[in-house]
């Protein structure tokens, strides 16, 4: 009895020393949250007393963007064009490059490190510059214009599509994958015939998905001077012209709206 009375009370105290030490991790892990978003909120300048002291400025931009101003429509629907443009082009560039690169950085096709981690590095490096910055490059490099904001949209899109597709096809069924490969098929054939089918509804989704979104993106690319809309909301702007300003905006709302319930339906079909 005392044996088993002893045991218990070790069960006891080892429980216990458990929770003590869950609950410290606990603490430490809330006090390391709280000194991140001290540190955040240092360097992010949040000043609630600004905001309140712009509102009455706000309000007066707003009053003078009634009516929107569309006497410009034509140029404003060229310029929505050329949004549209960019994202399409600048998408399909993407899905090109991301063609080649997601097939040698999924490990279940390409096992050998020498390859696929040099393929994630590269995808890594697409994905962490955006496309502004990328299109800001490209300004430099070949002129102001459409083009550039393809290109920056292009080398972007390439990154995610293909880290997106990479981790589709890895996680796909192996069976016909394997079953391919103890056929002496080579590993680029059986992705190509064995997987692709497999994995084409959900890398066709991905691709819309990323058009939609380059289509929102490329809004704001004429900034830089990559044409299409941004560069008309730039120019207002810089004018003052805010009831042309809450045109463009208005454009900007519906072109928007009408891609993202085309690309909606469109996943759903694939699906």
């Amino acid at each position: 009895m005392r044996e088993a009375g002893g045991e218990r009370a070790t069960h006891f105290k080892g429980g216990a020393g458990l929770l003590a030490g869950g609950r410290l991790r606990f603490v430490l892990a809330i006090a390391v949250f709280a000194a991140f978003y001290a540190v955040c909120f240092h360097y992010a300048q949040i000043d609630p007393g600004r905001l309140w002291a712009g509102l009455p400025r706000l309000g007066t931009w707003a009053a003078r963007a009634w009516p929107p101003d569309f006497s410009e429509f034509g140029t404003l629907l060229q310029r929505a064009a050329e949004t549209l443009a960019i994202a399409t082009i600048g998408t399909t560039l993407g899905v090109l490059i991301a063609a080649t690169i997601c097939l040698l950085a999924a490990r279940n096709v390409t096992p050998s490190p020498v390859l696929h981690l040099p393929a994630r590095w590269l995808l890594n490096l697409l994905r962490g510059i955006d496309a502004f910055v990328f299109a800001l490059i490209f300004v430099a490099a070949v002129g102001l214009g459409p083009f550039a904001g393809v290109l920056g949209v292009g080398l972007h899109s390439a990154g995610s599509l293909a880290k997106l597709w990479a981790e589709t096809i890895e996680t796909a069924e192996p069976g016909p994958f394997e079953a391919a490969l103890m056929s002496g098929a080579s590993r680029f054939k059986v992705a190509v015939y064995a997987l692709a089918p497999d994995v084409l509804p959900q890398v066709a989704s991905i691709a819309l998905y990323i058009w939609e979104f380059n289509i929102r993106a490329s809004t704001v690319l004429g900034i830089v001077g990559a044409g299409g809309l941004g560069q008309e909301l730039k120019n207002g702007v810089d004018l003052l012209s805010f009831d042309r300003v809450f045109a463009i905006l208005l454009m900007i709302l519906v072109m928007v709206t009408a891609v993202d319930q085309l690309s909606a339906w469109l996943r759903r079909r694939l699906v």
